[in-house]
C-alpha cells in the first residue's frame, strides 16, 4: 500500500496534469447559437432515425462532427474558434443529438401500452394516464402528439426538465465545489476530456490538418456502409410493404444454429460497424473486461442448463427469448449480488484512502475561494436551487402516487440523493470510475409492500449527480466561464423540446414504432419491454413472476464471487478499467461485444504499433466522429425521403 505522503503527492500530480488557466472566458455567442440550431434541425432527425433503424444514435459523433465542422469553416473564414466556444458547442451538441428530449420517452411509453410483454403480465391497462393516454385514445390510434390526452404527460415532462436543471446546477455544482475546490481531489479522467477540446482549438487557426483528412475518411466509410445498412431499407420501405435488408439489422442471428453446442446461450454478431470503431476508442482493458464477461456467459449458460438451473429455456428460441430466459432463471439474481459487491468494494476503497489521507496530515491547499473569473454560484443560490428542485419533485411525486410512503420520498430527496452523489463524486475524483448503488429504488418499492404499477413511472426524487462534479472540472480546465453553460442551457432546453416534438412526430406518423420500418426497434424493444415489465410485476397484484424468479442464494453467490475477484484483481494490480469493464459486460449480448473486441485488438496490436499509440488514439476519435457523420448523412437523407413520401401520400389529392 502506498505511503500516506506518497498518496498525497499522487493526488497533486494528477491535478497538475493540466493546470487551471489563469483567465476564464465566455464561450456563448452567435457562433455557438448557430451550432445549436444546426444540431437541432440537422443532426437530431438523423440521430432519431438511426436509433430506430440501426439502434445507434449519433451521440458523441454528432458532438465532434459539429465541433470540427465549425472549426474548418472558421479556418476558411480566416478566423479561429476559441477553446471556450468549442467546449460550449460540444456541450450543446451533446444535449441536442441524443434521443430527442422527453418525447423519446413518450414514444417508449406508448409502446408499453400495447407491448406483448405488458399485456402478458397484465400491466398494459394499469399504466396511468399521466404517463401515456389510454389504449383507445385517438392520440395513440392516430399516432399524434397534437391531442389533448398528451397535455398532462407533456406538462409533467416540461416541469421535470426545469427541476432537473435546478438539480444539476444546485447539487451537481455543489458536489464539484466540495470535492474539487475544498477536498482537492484530482479527477484523473477530467484532463482527458479537456485535452481533446484544447487539441481541436489549437488547430483551428492552422492550415488543413490531419483531422480533416481523417474525418473525411471516416465520413466516406459511413456513407458507403450506411447506404447498404440504412439507405436500402429506407428506400425499399417506401415502395414496398417490407423493407429489403441487405445487411441483417441489428445482428446476424446465430442462436438457433449454435443451440446444440451452446444450449441456453445467445449467439450472434452485430452488423453495426460503429461498434468496431468504438472498440478502438474505448480503453483497451475495458473492452477486454467486457469480452471476458461475454465469454463467461457463453460457456456458463450451457453448464447451468445441463445442471437443471436454466429451466425456462428450450430449443428453438431466438436471441431475445434465450437472453430473457437465462436472466429469469439465474443472471438477474446473480447480477444484483455483483452490483452490491462492487458498491461495497468501491466505498471500502474510498474509506481506506480517506483514512490514509487523514493519517498523513499533509498540507493541501483547501481554499474555499474559487479561481477568479470562473463564475462561481454563491452557496445560498446552490442551496436554494437544491431545495426548490427536491421539494418540487417530492410534491409532484406525492400528487401522482399519494399512497406511496411519503417518508421514503423525503429520504430519497434529502438524504440518499446527496449521499450517493457525494460518494459518486469522490470515487470519480479519486479513481475516475463509479458504478451506482444497484437496485436501490427498485428494492425500496418491493420491500415497502406497495402494490401498484404507477410508482414505477413516478418521478422518484432519487438521482446521482456525482458525474456532474467531474463535468464541472472539465469546464474549469478549459477556462470556460460557468455562466456560458447556463446561457447554453437556456437555449438548448426549449430547442430540444421543439425539435424533439417535430421529429419524433414525423417518425411516429411515418410508421408505428416499433415496426418493420424501424428494424432495430422492432427487434430490441420487445426484449427491453420484457425486462422492464418483468421487474414491474414485483409490486403488481397477485403472484409476481419477478419475486418468484429472484433467488437470494444466487445473489449471495454473485456478491461473494465478485467481492473476492475484485479484491484479488486489485492485489494483483490489474488495471481498474478491466474490473469495471467486466462488470459492465455482464448482461450485454455477445453480439455487440464481439465487434468491439475485434476493433480493440486491431487497434492495440496493429494500428498503435504502426502509427504510434498517442497518434492513433487521436485518429480513432476523429475517425469515429467522421463515420458517425457519414452514417448520419445517410440517415438524414433516408429520414427526409421517408418524411416527404409520407407527407405526399397523406394528401387528399
Amino acid at each position: 500500500m502506498a505511503s500516506p505522503m506518497k498518496l498525497g503527492q499522487d493526488l497533486e500530480e494528477y491535478r497538475r496534469l493540466l493546470e487551471v488557466p489563469s483567465e476564464f472566458e465566455d464561450g456563448f455567442n452567435i457562433r455557438t447559437v448557430l451550432g445549436a440550431l444546426f444540431v437541432g434541425f440537422v443532426m437530431m432527425p438523423a440521430s432519431i432515425y438511426l436509433s430506430l433503424v440501426v439502434g445507434q444514435s449519433l451521440g458523441a459523433a454528432a458532438q465532434w462532427t459539429t465541433v470540427i465542422l465549425f472549426v474548418e469553416v472558421a479556418k476558411r473564414s480566416y478566423t479561429a474558434i476559441r477553446k471556450q466556444e468549442i467546449f460550449v458547442l460540444f456541450y450543446m451538441a451533446g444535449g441536442l443529438a441524443g434521443a430527442g428530449g422527453p418525447f423519446g420517452g413518450m414514444i417508449w411509453n406508448q409502446y408499453l401500452r400495447y407491448a406483448p410483454a405488458s399485456v402478458g403480465f397484465g400491466i398494459a391497462d394499469k399504466i396511468p394516464t399521466w404517463v401515456v393516454p389510454q389504449g383507445d385514445s385517438p392520440a395513440l390510434l392516430e399516432r399524434t402528439f397534437f391531442h389533448s390526452d398528451w397535455l398532462v404527460p407533456m406538462g409533467i415532462s416540461m416541469l421535470l426538465t426545469v427541476l432537473g436543471k435546478l438539480q444539476w446546477l444546485g447539487l451537481g455544482y455543489g458536489m464539484f465545489r466540495l470535492t474539487s475546490d475544498i477536498e482537492r481531489l484530482p479527477f484523473p479522467m477530467a484532463p482527458v476530456g479537456a485535452l481533446g477540446i484544447m487539441a481541436v482549438a489549437e488547430g483551428s487557426a492552422k492550415e488543413q490538418t490531419w483531422r480533416w483528412r481523417t474525418l473525411s475518411t471516416g465520413a466516406v466509410m459511413g456513407l458507403i456502409y450506411g447506404a447498404f445498412q440504412v439507405g436500402v431499407p429506407a428506400i425499399t420501405g417506401v415502395i414496398a410493404t417490407e423493407p429489403l435488408k441487405l445487411i441483417p439489422i441489428p445482428w446476424i442471428e446465430l442462436t438457433p444454429n449454435t443451440q446444440k453446442l451452446l444450449p441456453a446461450a445467445a449467439t450472434g454478431i452485430s452488423t453495426d460497424f460503429t461498434f468496431v470503431l468504438t472498440g478502438a476508442v474505448v480503453p483497451f482493458w475495458t473492452v477486454v473486461g467486457q469480452a471476458s464477461a461475454a465469454a463467461v456467459s457463453l460457456f456458463v449458460n450451457p453448464i447451468l442448463y445441463r445442471h437443471g438451473i436454466l429451466t425456462t429455456w428450450h430449443e428453438g428460441l431466438d436471441t431475445i427469448n434465450t437472453s430473457f430466459a437465462a436472466d429469469v432463471d439465474f443472471w438477474i439474481s446473480f447480477r444484483i449480488g455483483v452490483g452490491i459487491a462492487l458498491f461495497v468494494f468501491s466505498v471500502g476503497q474510498m474509506l481506506i484512502r480517506w483514512l490514509i489521507g487523514r493519517r498523513r496530515g499533509a498540507v493541501i491547499d483547501r481554499s474555499y475561494v474559487p479561481p477568479v473569473g470562473r463564475g462561481n454560484i454563491p452557496l445560498y443560490v446552490i442551496v436554494a436551487f437544491f431545495l426548490t428542485a427536491q421539494i418540487g419533485i417530492v410534491w409532484l411525486c406525492h400528487r401522482l402516487v399519494p399512497n406511496f410512503n411519503f417518508l421514503f420520498l423525503l429520504l430519497f430527496a434529502f438524504v440518499v440523493t446527496p449521499a450517493e452523489s457525494y460518494i459518486s463524486a469522490r470515487m470519480l475524483g479519486i479513481a475516475g470510475q463509479w458504478v451506482g448503488i444497484p437496485m436501490l429504488k427498485e428494492g425500496t418499492f418491493i420491500l415497502s409492500g406497495y402494490k401498484g404499477v404507477d410508482v414505477w413511472f413516478a418521478p422518484i426524487p432519487l438521482s446521482d449527480f456525482g458525474g456532474t462534479a467531474q463535468y464541472f472540472r472539465i469546464v474549469e480546465l478549459t477556462g470556460t466561464k460557468l455562466w456560458s453553460l447556463i446561457k447554453a442551457d437556456v437555449l438548448v432546453t426549449p430547442l430540444v423540446i421543439v425539435c424533439g416534438l417535430i421529429f419524433w412526430q414525423f417518425a411516429w406518423k411515418l410508421a408505428p414504432i416499433p415496426s418493420s420500418q424501424y428494424p432495430s426497434a422492432e427487434v430490441i424493444w420487445p426484449l427491453q419491454s420484457l425486462q422492464q415489465t418483468f421487474l414491474i410485476t414485483a409490486t403488481s397484484a397477485g403472484e409476481s413472476p419477478f419475486l418468484k424468479a429472484f433467488k437470494l442464494e444466487r445473489a449471495a453467490l454473485g456478491f461473494g464471487l465478485a467481492l473476492t475477484a475484485l479484491t484479488g484483481m486489485t492485489l494483483a494490480r490489474l488495471p481498474v478499467t478491466l474490473v469495471y469493464g467486466f462488470i459492465q459486460g455482464m448482461g450485454q449480448l455477445p453480439h455487440v461485444i464481439l465487434p468491439m473486441f475485434a476493433g480493440a485488438l486491431v487497434s492495440r496490436f496493429y494500428l498503435e504499433r504502426r502509427l504510434g499509440r498517442d497518434q492513433w488514439r487521436r485518429y480513432a476519435v476523429v475517425l469515429l466522429a467522421g463515420y458517425g457523420c457519414g452514417l448520419g448523412l445517410v440517415g438524414l437523407a433516408a429520414a427526409a425521403l421517408a418524411m416527404v413520401t409520407k407527407s405526399v401520400s397523406t394528401l387528399p389529392y
